[in-house]
């Protein structure tokens, strides 16, 4: 008795120390980043600079990745809510998947700088005094780099729920909201996280234009790891550039570990269907925090507050029909004046685009259609290359458990790391090896594209269903029958969402990559992102409304003709849940 008395309290000293640590340790971390929200806050309504001199020192590294951090997530929480309601109103209503879908192909391919300079000069003219104005546009921006891979995914995951689950929130009789909550979010959580993942990284793509913006003589320069590298790059301080690349792959190595892994482990309990034990996901930080009593009271406290709420959902039927009905009421009131205010936005912005078109000459036009044929190749190019490498990568990848645990942070940095950081270095190698400059050009963009379509085809291979997977053992399926009767078939919809996205990314990449100035020599490769980028830095405004216009209705034109009918037969024949 007194040996299991002495060795009770001992055995019980490290599980006490070690919660103890864990809950010092979550204490620290959320006063750090209060403290570091605060002083962005601060920052964001410091006085406005002329110019902003940027800092090459490494020691100055850490504070410029925290403000291009706070950026990145400041405009994935505003990706996030867009997804959510765009995904959700595209997959219930067919009516409004008629309008979603093609606004949203028409978003991910217009350029960046296709509306930056008018972006970032209304909210300076909004906010003249203050750090907001610049600080808003530049999470716009990189907002409109993160969203569209998001929303597609959504929206392919919600229209791939199976029909006996839809059928059974209906027999329940769940409102939107709980078919929200209850259904759709956790069908598509895990597809969502991984596109975050991605979409974090489109994000980054156009950081060294976003944060070091210069138009017409005027600096709109933020401090950050964008400008840290634009700085560099035109200085020439190749030391600089490589602290900035070792900065950026710390930033992406920690956001992997401290952030996506956790997600990607509490995600997987929403598969549907059953995997074995060591495929799980597991994460250091996710199994840290289960040791935490605070979490776990946290924790708690949600649980009674979530049944509670299910407690008042079970109201009489005819207190929920009134309330249903003043939510109807109230809903209709603000969609009436969304759109009053959408269509007189729309039709001030159509009368100054009129303007500017009428501004421009015929042999522009024809100049416009001929680069856009040539912009339009070189993208073709660039997924047909993406898709012939990306599918059997993801596939082998998604299957193999070990391949996914080695492999997976690595793909996730490469994706992660803003292309255009690298060009210099790319550019160099090839322009050396004698390699003409509209090829470099198509490697340029395809660094940026083909990324979209192994990390869509991977997450829909690690989604395989179980008992497919061992029906194709039953069948005997091997070699080339494997891949093409099952394998293929299964991630034909998530390859059709990743060349969506990936064509979108290859056509704003061409703004960066047909256009360079590398070694002070300015290089150009005759296409539409190259004439979009001579505008901007000329200000020729009505040139460059001329150009995101033509690229705004070929991507329309292709929306209708190719993206919509494979989105069809990828539900029709391919869909898990057919």
């Amino acid at each position: 008795m007194r040996r299991g008395s002495r060795t009770g309290p001992t055995r019980s000293l490290p599980s006490r120390a070690r919660r103890f640590a864990t809950d010092a340790v979550i204490l620290i971390v959320f006063g750090a980043s209060v403290a570091a929200v605060v002083a962005l806050a601060e920052r964001w309504h410091a006085p406005i600079r002329t110019a902003v001199e940027i800092d090459l020192s490494p020691l100055a590294l850490p504070g410029y990745a925290l403000l291009s951090l706070s950026r990145g997530f400041a405009a994935y929480f505003l990706s996030l809510v867009f997804t959510l309601v765009t995904g959700s109103l595209a997959a219930r209503s067919p009516r409004a998947e008629k309008i979603v879908l093609p606004l949203l192909d028409i978003g991910q391919g217009i350029p960046v700088l296709g509306f930056l300079p008018g972006l970032v000069f209304g909210l300076v003219a909004l906010f003249p005094r203050t750090n907001t104005g610049l600080e808003l546009a530049c999470v716009v921006m990189i907002f409109t780099g993160q969203v569209w891979n998001m929303a597609f995914a959504y929206y392919g995951a919600v229209r791939g729920i199976p029909a006996e689950l839809r059928e059974a929130a209906r027999l329940q009789r769940f409102t939107p909201l709980q078919t929200f909550t209850k259904l759709e979010l956790p069908s598509a959580a895990t597809g969502l996280v991984w596109n975050s993942m991605m979409s974090m990284a489109g994000g980054w793509f156009f950081l060294t234009i976003n944060e070091a913006f210069t138009l017409g003589g005027r600096d709109f320069r933020l401090p950050g790891i964008g400008s840290y590298m634009a700085v560099a790059i035109e200085k020439g301080d190749r030391r600089a550039i490589l602290w900035a690349i070792a900065a950026m792959v710390a930033m992406i190595v920690a956001v992997d570990n401290l952030i996506w892994k956790p997600l990607a482990v509490a995600v997987h309990r929403f598969r549907l269907d059953e995997v074995s034990p060591e495929a799980a996901p597991r994460s250091f930080v996710a199994t840290f925090v289960s040791h935490s009593r605070l979490f776990r009271r946290l924790r708690r406290a949600f649980r009674r507050y979530r049944d509670s709420l299910q407690l008042e959902e079970q109201a009489p039927e005819a207190r929920a029909k009134r309330e249903r009905g003043g939510r109807r009421a109230l809903l209709g009131t603000v969609r009436a004046a969304l759109l009053v205010l959408a269509g007189l936005a729309v039709g001030a912005g159509g009368v100054k685009l009129l303007l500017l078109l009428l501004r421009l000459p015929a042999h522009e036009w024809w100049e416009l259609l001929l680069a856009l044929g040539a912009t339009g190749v070189r993208t073709s190019m660039v997924l047909l290359v993406s898709a012939l490498w990306a599918v059997p990568a993801g596939i082998l990848i998604g299957r193999s458990v070990t391949l996914r645990r080695r492999l997976q942070p690595v793909v996730q940095v490469a994706a992660s790391f803003p292309a255009p950081m690298l060009y210099p270095l790319i550019t160099g190698l090839l322009l050396s090896a004698r390699v003409p400059f509209p090829v470099i050009a198509g490697v340029l963009m395809l660094t940026g594209a083909q990324w979209y379509v192994l990390f869509n085809v991977l997450a829909g291979a690690s989604a395989f269903p179980h008992d497919l997977t061992e029906a194709a053992g039953i069948c005997r399926l091997s070699g080339w029958s494997l891949w093409r009767h099952y394998y293929l078939p299964a991630v034909f919809p998530q390859l059709v969402t990743g060349l969506v996205t990936a064509a979108g990314g290859a056509w704003n990449a061409s703004i960066v990559s047909e256009a360079l100035v590398h070694g002070g020599r300015e290089y150009t490769s005759f296409g539409l992102g190259s004439l979009i980028t001579r505008a901007t830095h000329e200000g020729n405004f009505p040139l460059l409304a001329g150009g995101v216009l033509t690229m705004s209705f070929a991507l329309v034109f292709i929306n209708r003709v190719l993206w919509r009918r494979l989105y069809g037969l990828a539900q029709s024949r391919f869909a898990l849940n057919r």
